[in-house]
């Protein structure tokens, strides 16, 4: 009995660490399949072999648990502790989210690339795009990415990593990753233009300052119910809408020579 607790507890830990959830991942992806480009959509058709974005978004979580993916473990998150700014934080040596998600860019950017490592690269970058608006992923070190920041949603025991992962998504829409995606992607183009501009850095600044938002609201021990999802819903509905539609700019650049974009300039 003691072993099996072991496991259900470690089980359950790795869950903890899934950032956005499966659904969130998915809205992501679905919502930057809808503003591919017709060359866009071709060549991402082509080169994940039919399968949709969305078949891929969750991908990573699992495979960095494998022992041919593990290499991939820090590239989900960019730790900025208090006191530290985003400027200040080097890139981890294994990589983070940040760092990989432009490497697999130029992986996908490179005439030398083979079409095995730019598949691969492809999966990640769909996965790494939503895991950076994601607000715990560039939340502190010395939490974990708010995974040792106990609190309480209504009357169950959490962390806030956990609570912005699933919980409040869950607790705000009972959607399905496609109503998320219908109901989120409304904006005019030139709206939708305007959240998608920036590059990599930009949007992960605003990331971890909605990061240090929630830790000036949830100390230790908070209390997480209606008035707090109402309030957060809006965030997470603004994360999920922005890294779709970033994602798509990112895969445009990358594969319609049309675009203005240029994918060193990400």
């Amino acid at each position: 009995m003691k072993r099996l607790a072991i496991l259900i507890s470690a089980a359950m830990l790795c869950l903890s660490a899934y950032p956005w959830g499966q659904k969130g991942h998915d809205t992501v992806a679905a919502i930057a399949e809808r503003h591919l480009s017709a060359a866009a959509a071709d060549s991402v058709n082509a080169i994940l072999d039919g399968m949709s974005p969305v078949y891929w978004a969750n991908w990573l979580d699992n495979a960095s648990h494998t022992p041919d993916y593990a290499y991939t473990k820090t590239w989900h998150y960019k730790n900025i502790d208090q006191n530290q700014d985003y400027d200040s934080v080097a890139p981890l040596p294994e990589g983070d989210v940040v760092s990989a998600t432009r490497e697999q860019i130029a992986i996908l950017a490179a005439p030398q690339s083979t079409r095995a490592q730019k598949n691969l690269a492809l999966k990640i970058l769909i996965h790494l795009v939503g895991d950076m608006h994601q607000p715990m992923h560039m939340g502190r070190y010395s939490d974990r990415g708010g995974n040792r920041l106990q609190v309480r949603f209504f009357d169950q025991g959490s962390n806030l990593h956990s609570v912005w992962d699933t919980k409040l998504p869950n607790a705000a829409h009972a959607w399905t990753y496609t109503e998320w995606a219908d109901q989120l992607d409304r904006l005019s183009p030139d709206k939708a233009s305007e959240v998608a501009s920036g590059n990599i850095d930009d949007w992960a600044r605003q990331t971890h300052s909605v990061a240090e938002r929630l830790y000036d609201r949830f100390a230790p021990g908070s209390r997480i119910s209606y008035n707090e999802i109402a309030a957060w819903t809006p965030v997470v509905e603004q994360q999920l809408l922005g890294g779709g539609l970033r994602l798509a700019r990112i895969l445009n650049a990358l594969f319609d020579p049309a675009s203005q974009d240029n994918p060193a300039d990400f």
